[in-house]
Order: C-alpha cells, then sequence, then structure tokens
C-alpha cells in the first residue's frame, strides 16, 4: 500500500476517535425535565423483619400446651356452629347417600390466645397455625367420604380476636349416608340429615351447639338438583349416647327433597302406557291372522319387561314393593291378558271348526243345497222359528220326512228345540254363548280393558300423588 493511502486512513481513524469523544447535545424539546423525587430512590421498610433482640410475638403459642382444652378441668366449654351450605353435588339411590360442599365453622373461646390491641383488630391465619394451637374434634356421624380442600392452599381459616375468642372456619365436601324409603318411588319425598359431634368430648368438656339457632344453617340460594326439588332446610340437635364413652352433643342439618315426577313421566310411564294401549290393537285384528296377532303380543310384552329391568337397574335392590313396580307390574299384567285373549279365542275357534266339521260328515246330503237354504243356529231356536227363518210360514210344521228331504238345519250346540226349555237357559247361557261366539269376545275385550286400565290409573294417581 501506498505511503499517501496509509496516512490518509491514519487521519480518518484519528478525527472519528475525536468526534466520538464530544459530548453530545440534547435537542430542545420545548419541555423542561423536572428531576426525580427522591423518595423514590429509596427502599421501603420492611415491617416483617425482625430486628435484633428479642422477639415479642402476639400470640404466646410457646407458653401454653394445647392439648388440653380451654378451662380444663373446670366446666365444659361451649363452642358454637353455624354452617353455610354451598352445593349439594348429587343424590345416590344406588348407594343410597348424598355429596354436600359446605363451609363450616366454629366459635369458641380461648383466653390463652388473647393479645394486647389498642384498635382491637383481630388478626387472621391460614391452615399452619391450626397445627399448633387447641380446636375443636368435630366429625361428621355417618360419613363415608370426606375432605378438606387444598386448592390452591388448604381452605381454613384461623381468626383470632384480642379478647381471646376464635373463628376457625373450613371448605369441606362430604359424602354421607341418608336412608331413603322407596316405597312411594317415584313419587315421595326424602328427608336427610347431616350430622355432626365431637369425637373425644363428652357433654362434660364440649358442649355444641347451633350459634344463631335457626338462622346458624345458610343456603346457597343457587343450589340446585336435576332430580329434587329441596323443599326445607332445617336445624336440630339432641344428646347421643354410647355405651362405652357416655353423651355427646350432636347437631343435625336436615333437608326435604321432593322428587321431579316429569323425568319418570317420559321414561316410564308414558311408554308403559302406550305399550297397554299397543296390545288392545289385536281386538281389532282379524281372528284368522295369527301372526300378526301373536307377534304383536309378544312385542308388547317384551317391550314391558325391557321397562321392568331398566328402572330396577337403577334403584337399589329393597325388599319390598316401590310405587313404580305395581304400576308397571299391572301394566304388564294387562298386555298378558291381551296375549291370553286372543289364545281364547283362537281356541274357540278351532273347537267351533272342529265341531262344523263333524256336522257336514254326518249330513253329506246337504253338500248340493242351496248355501241360502243352509242355516248355522246356536240351539236356542224353537222348530218354528227354525222352520220360519227357512222360508216357511210359523204355522205351518214339516213332518220329519218332508224336513229331511226339503232343508237341514244345523246345530252348533244343542238339539234343544223345546220352547220351555229356551225361557229356561236364556239367562244361563247367556254368558256362554258370548265366549262362545269369538267375535263376542273381541268385542267386549275393546269395552273392558281399556275401562278397567282407565280405572286402575283414577285410583293408582289418588293414592300415592
Amino acid at each position: 500500500m501506498p505511503y499517501f493511502t496509509r496516512l490518509i486512513l491514519f487521519l480518518f481513524c484519528l478525527a472519528a476517535l475525536v468526534e466520538s469523544r464530544k459530548p453530545k447535545r440534547r435537542r430542545w424539546t420545548g419541555q423542561l425535565e423536572m428531576p426525580k423525587p427522591s423518595h423514590l430512590y429509596k427502599k421501603n421498610l420492611d415491617v416483617t423483619k425482625i430486628h435484633k433482640g428479642k422477639p415479642q410475638p402476639l400470640l404466646r403459642v410457646e407458653d401454653h400446651d394445647f392439648s388440653m382444652r380451654p378451662a380444663f378441668g373446670g366446666p365444659a366449654i361451649p363452642v358454637g356452629v353455624d354452617v353455610q351450605v354451598e352445593s349439594l353435588d348429587s343424590i345416590s339411590e344406588v348407594d343410597m347417600d348424598f355429596t354436600m360442599t359446605l363451609y363450616l365453622r366454629h366459635y369458641w373461646k380461648d383466653e390463652r390466645l388473647a393479645f394486647p390491641s389498642t384498635n382491637n383488630k383481630s388478626m387472621t391465619f391460614d391452615g399452619r397455625l391450626v397445627k399448633k394451637i387447641w380446636v375443636p374434634d368435630v366429625f361428621f356421624v355417618h360419613s363415608k367420604r370426606s375432605f378438606t380442600h387444598d386448592t390452591t392452599t388448604d381452605n381454613i381459616m384461623l381468626r383470632v380476636f384480642p379478647d381471646g375468642h376464635v373463628l376457625y372456619s373450613m371448605r369441606i365436601t362430604v359424602t354421607a349416608m341418608c336412608n331413603m324409603d322407596f316405597s312411594h318411588f317415584p313419587l315421595d319425598s326424602q328427608t336427610c340429615s347431616l350430622e355432626l359431634e365431637s369425637y373425644a368430648y363428652t357433654d362434660e368438656d364440649l358442649m355444641l351447639y347451633w350459634k344463631n339457632g335457626d338462622e346458624s344453617l345458610k343456603t346457597d340460594e343457587k343450589i340446585s338438583l336435576s332430580q329434587f326439588l329441596i323443599q326445607k332446610f332445617h336445624t336440630t340437635s339432641r344428646l347421643a349416647f354410647y355405651s362405652s364413652t357416655g353423651w355427646y352433643n350432636r347437631l343435625y342439618i336436615n333437608f326435604t327433597l321432593r322428587r321431579h315426577i316429569f323425568f319418570f313421566l317420559l321414561q316410564t310411564y308414558f311408554p308403559a302406557t302406550l305399550m297397554v294401549m299397543l296390545s288392545w290393537v289385536s281386538f281389532w285384528i282379524d281372528r284368522r291372522a295369527v301372526p300378526a296377532r301373536v307377534s304383536l303380543g309378544i312385542t308388547t310384552v317384551l317391550t314391558m319387561s325391557t321397562i321392568i329391568t331398566g328402572v330396577n337397574a337403577s334403584m337399589p335392590r329393597v325388599s319390598y314393593i316401590k310405587a313404580v313396580d305395581i304400576y308397571l307390574w299391572v301394566s304388564f299384567v294387562f298386555v298378558f291378558l291381551s296375549v291370553l285373549e286372543y289364545a281364547a279365542v283362537n281356541y274357540l275357534t278351532t273347537v267351533q271348526e272342529r265341531k262344523e266339521r263333524k256336522l257336514r260328515e254326518k249330513f253329506p246330503c246337504t253338500c248340493g243345497m242351496l248355501h241360502s237354504r243352509t242355516m248355522m243356529l246356536d240351539g236356542s231356536y224353537t222348530e218354528s222359528e227354525a222352520n220360519s227363518l227357512a222360508g216357511y210360514p210359523r204355522s205351518h210344521i214339516l213332518t220329519e220326512e218332508e224336513r229331511q228331504d226339503k232343508i237341514v238345519v244345523h246345530l252348533a250346540v244343542s238339539n234343544e228345540s223345546n220352547s220351555s226349555r229356551k225361557k229356561g237357559l236364556l239367562k244361563g247361557q247367556m254368558g256362554l254363548r258370548i265366549f262362545q261366539n269369538t267375535h263376542a269376545i273381541d268385542k267386549y275385550s275393546r269395552l273392558i280393558f281399556p275401562a278397567s286400565y282407565i280405572f286402575f290409573n283414577l285410583i293408582y294417581w289418588s293414592v300415592f300423588s
């Protein structure tokens, strides 16, 4: 590289270095920059910092033995309780239990937790302090499962007042047993109870009571169940006795549930009623259409069996009859009787055809006679009436030979032609004639079956509703 070129590059680099070291001028924006306040640069004091020297805690937890109840050796310590029900999660008929989420609060006084305060303000703590002090050992009687919510931390609150009063609150979900009576199911009402009791302390050491009476139980207005209507919440209390330990105070949260019937009307009652009505269609079908009537009867019977099985599968196996069982089994009997009705019709038709065949074999000479001159009588007509129906005047009585030459009257049941016997058998054979005439069985079934089923429904809904 020539000497002149290296000199120019050196001067250029030197000028750039000098320019970079000069102070930069700020562009005027028309606004004055205010100095930042000095307090922003100061560090905030940490009020939780422990200063040197012996600390002075407000709660003297380490100075007392909190494994003993307050006022040990004295009278029973009163512990007030109030509950706010957040939700009724489920009611199970199969397991006979219910699941409830609630806020359980205890109130008592422990002078060991008293602290001096100039403004009479309380102190609030989480679940970590609960493990260091005495709290009531309340549990749920007849509970199957229960737990305290721990998302995002344990849902436990402890509030201590200067005079030693304590508020202890927990958010709990409990599944407890409920003895249900299904004798009126699904037209039933159920009353369930959640019971609270001290596990270790008898009524001589701890007295549980509802803090504000009936006002101690509060419920969320949005509580609702899919199958039940919540009618009433109320509280009660009594003493419970155990032979080995003594008497304990027990608190009850009682609630009454009324079952919604519309679901069961759609899923159980309406299908069963329609199956019964469908079985009546068989009465209008020709008795000679055997496949149609038999298949219809079998279909309705199997459908009723499926409905009964489906209802019992969702219910506990109780040893008594439920209201829905009465309705379904009576409906099943109606469907089954409609099948038996056609069996009777078919049997009587076969018997009648067999008798007619025998009569035709007995009088072979009638094969060439006009059909208009051959009649089927049931045995209740006199000879004069038979002659009149055959086309002869009532006064003209044919001899045996003329009768054999001119007309043959087939008697289906009896050859009794005495007028005096006819009058005596009219009343007695009226019912027999109905069963012997297959059309009459179907005719009367069209009236008897619907009328009986309507009468049953009137009695059923008036008793159980």
